[in-house]
């Protein structure tokens, strides 16, 4: 018995050891040395049985874990630590439902409350922010904090420190949606939720800070947080005078916060060194924001502070983000920072730091009117970004505000300087958009690298299509049209000859009343669109067959088969398609023995048209069972869901029972810049794009074979909002679907049965999918009921053509 108790405790040694050991490591910025040591201390609590010990190990992975950015791995320690084993840590956009609230809130209450499961909690807490569940994290946070005051805890300042900040996160959140929703309605509600969230994470901090218990270290961070939001949430409310009284009480708090933070710079020194470190980087670079002159020196001092203090340290992580401070504050020296950053980022081989340093170098040279070094420094940056990618859009909740701000800049800087050059290089641009597509609707869906062919490496296929890049440059917009068997061409056009056109199409094209706009209205604008963008390469292209548009997204709502030469719609010589940025799944005709189809229709009044997702005005589609009737005739072997049948269950369960090569959809649907906004109504409620990809992914398990042909007949694109159009892309990717069709807009059921009647009478003769939508189009446009753009024009192929 004594030998083994003299055995356990040396066991438990060796533990606590590396328990420390981890801590040091993390602390000098050794993130997975660290790990690796809390997992060698896990294995052993577990041999000698210490229920404890396994559980604060595995908490201090989650840590390291979150180090390393692999939230999502660092949640799964968490739920093992705190047996919470029904819970889930992969993303959702699906909003808790009350019933999921309380068995969360049950599960929370079922643990016992001792400092390392409280820890546990908050961490939790932590990571939920981080893979981007906001709500949940504010619902794990506020329960540990109910338990935190009931013990009076250390830990309540550190808990509301968190609360804080998963609260700013959802005031980021609703601001970043802002940008991209234009409908009146949707924006009021997005502005409320702004000004509530913003409200409550300043409250969340100020709390803090008037805690006297808080520890000043936490009161600094708190106060650096709450500082960060004033100075985001004024800048937000400057042009907006219906919030001036808003903006005023914020504008007024930022300079006193400031001077109160400046006054107590013993605080810094409360914190551990790499705390410290990022604190003084995060004051530093706040001061430089604020227009005060006197701040931009305190800014530069507190950013050499923290070099100091890495260099101490040994932290050459910290050294970097230290000298790239510098080089951002110190305009006259920026070169010489940037470069040793840089230096120190390659040494460690931190892929994230190469490539924000890489890019200030890109600015930099940019500036100084240096284009070669700038296009160099430009195309390692985006080098570095293929690398991050995965990473930077799949779990990163700070990467999903990322995109937008920092990464696209990079390819349409690049692109623009690679324009500029006396001979262009027009494969590097074109392969240069094709990657800022591909990561645009990566970073949509929120996923990991997409698996699609690019169209120049395709070889051997039928009806080989004329390939046409239209790509925005802020300043001019740029043409590339490739024509088989010749050298890619190009023209350049000033934005402003075609920005208002495109503008005022998106207006006419969304409107309600488009049905009523007279088409020559409608042709004028487009007439011009052809003139300046597709007439100087004319001669590139062939007489007839099929064109391939890969368009910029201020382009991508507005259906090209509009595209008018003076005398005729282009639709009357050339059929139509639209991929993402030149990469499709690979190109296949649809096959005879493939015309069998899963047809799921809505034509009655249901529960799902009061979705708060569903499309707004949305009512019942009668036409939509003649269109499944239609349909189901023109296929073989196809099985119908109906009105009452076509649940979202029932739809989920059917489409995963046997191969269907065709899945046509005819209900309400609509395409969002939001994902959760983006799907289609099933009877009793709205199945969005990530359930989609859900239930298809279980049928691929099932079955190997792909959707050949996706049809969404009955969906529209969210109106006035810019990103919109990107849902369609969206949906036909997460489908895995060869080819989709959809719509643009929500067009009068009676032509839509006719159109698709049509549709599948050409699939049924063997003509290929973009030529059957073409003859079908011309037909509608032949019948005087039909004629007009509205009942035609907003049906298009995503994908493949043929």
């Amino acid at each position: 018995m004594l030998a083994q108790s003299t055995q356990k405790d040396t066991h438990i040694q060796q533990a606590e050891l590396l328990t420390q050991v981890g801590r040091k490591q993390l602390n000098q910025g050794q993130a997975a040395e660290a790990l690796d040591s809390w997992q060698q201390a896990t294995k052993i609590y577990h041999q000698i049985k210490d229920a404890e010990g396994v559980s604060g190990s595995l908490i201090n992975q989650n840590f390291a874990l979150q180090k390393l950015g692999l939230h999502s791995q660092a949640c799964e320690k968490l739920v093992e630590a705190l047996k919470l084993n029904n819970w889930n840590c992969n993303p959702t956009l699906l909003e808790l439902t009350e019933y999921e609230k309380s068995q969360l809130i049950a599960a929370i209450h079922q643990l016992k409350l001792t400092p390392i499961s409280l820890l546990g909690l908050q961490s939790m807490g932590q990571v939920l922010r981080l893979v981007g569940k906001l709500n949940e994290s504010e619902l794990v946070l506020e329960e540990t904090l109910l338990f935190g005051k009931q013990t009076s805890s250390e830990k309540v300042s550190d808990i509301l420190l968190s609360l804080g900040n998963t609260k700013q996160s959802i005031y980021q959140r609703a601001r970043d949606e802002y940008k991209w929703v234009e409908e009146p309605v949707f924006r009021e509600t997005i502005i409320d939720s702004i000004l509530q969230k913003a409200e409550e994470s300043l409250k969340t901090y100020q709390l803090l800070v008037d805690r006297t218990s808080s520890p000043q270290g936490i009161k600094l961070q708190a106060q650096l947080n709450r500082l960060n939001l004033l100075l985001d949430f004024n800048e937000w409310l400057t042009d907006k005078p219906q919030l001036k009284d808003a903006h005023t009480k914020v504008s007024q708090q930022i300079q006193p916060l400031a001077n109160l933070i400046l006054q107590n710079p013993s605080a810094f020194s409360q914190l551990s060194p790499e705390q410290s470190i990022q604190a003084q980087l995060k004051f530093a670079n706040i001061l430089s924001r604020i227009q005060n002159e006197s701040l931009q020196s305190a800014a530069i001092q507190y950013a050499t502070s923290a070099l100091k203090t890495a260099k101490h340290i040994n932290n050459k992580l910290l050294e970097s983000k230290s000298l790239g401070a510098l080089g951002k504050l110190n305009t006259e020296e920026s070169q010489t920072y940037f470069k040793k950053a840089l230096s120190l980022a390659q040494s460690i081989n931190d892929v994230d730091l190469l490539y924000e340093w890489q890019q200030q170098l890109g600015n930099l040279y940019q500036k100084q009117g240096k284009t070669e070094a700038a296009i160099q420094a430009y195309g390692a940056t985006i080098d570095s970004i293929t690398q991050i990618r995965g990473n930077l859009l799949s779990s990163n909740l700070d990467a999903q505000f990322f995109f937008y701000e920092k990464v696209e800049p990079v390819y349409r800087n690049y692109m623009r300087l690679l324009a500029e050059s006396p001979s262009p290089n027009l494969e590097l641009i074109r392969q240069t958009y094709e990657q800022l597509q591909v990561a645009e609707l990566e970073d949509y869906l929120k996923c990991g690298k997409l698996d699609l062919v690019a169209l120049n490496k395709l070889q051997n296929l039928d009806d080989t299509p004329a390939i046409i890049h239209i790509i925005d440059l802020k300043d001019r917009i740029e043409v590339i049209v490739q024509s088989p068997g010749d050298s890619p061409h190009h023209h350049s056009v000033d934005s402003k000859l075609v920005r208002t056109h495109v503008n005022t199409l998106l207006e006419i094209l969304q409107d309600e009343k488009l049905v009523y706009t007279k088409q020559h209205i409608i042709t004028s604008h487009y007439q011009v669109l052809y003139k300046e963008l597709i007439a100087p390469l004319k001669r590139y292209l062939p007489d007839s067959g099929t064109l391939i548009f890969i368009l910029d997204k201020s382009f991508q709502s507005l259906p090209m088969n509009l595209l008018h030469d003076g005398k005729d719609y282009l639709v009357k010589r050339y059929s139509f398609s639209e991929t993402l940025g030149s990469r499709v799944r690979t190109p296949k005709s649809l096959r005879q023995d493939q015309m069998k189809a899963f047809i799921a229709a809505l034509s009655i009044p249901s529960p799902s048209l009061t979705d708060s997702n569903a499309p707004p005005g949305a009512e019942a589609l009668p036409q939509a069972k003649q269109e499944a009737e239609d349909v189901r005739k023109l296929t073989n072997s196809s099985l119908i869901l109906l009105d009452k049948e076509f649940t979202s269950s029932n739809f989920g369960q059917r489409i995963s029972e046997e191969n269907f090569p065709i899945v046509h959809i005819s209900t309400h649907g609509q395409f969002s810049s939001k994902l959760i906004r983006t799907g289609f109504l099933a009877y009793d409620r709205q199945i969005n794009i990530r359930e989609f990809d859900s239930l298809l992914r279980n049928k691929t398990q099932a079955s190997p074979d792909i959707i050949e042909l996706l049809v969404l007949s009955a969906c529209q694109t969210a109106k006035g909002n810019k990103r919109s159009a990107l849902g369609i892309a969206g949906v036909a990717v997460q489908a895995g679907a060869r080819s989709t069709v959809a719509t643009l807009w929500l067009v009068e059921a009676s032509s839509t049965v006719e159109l698709m009647e049509e549709f599948y009478k050409g699939l049924r003769k063997g003509l290929i999918k973009a030529e059957a939508l073409r003859q079908a189009q011309l037909a509608l446009m032949k019948n005087p009921k039909y004629a007009h753009p509205y009942y035609w024009a907003p049906f298009l192929i995503v994908g493949s053509w043929l």
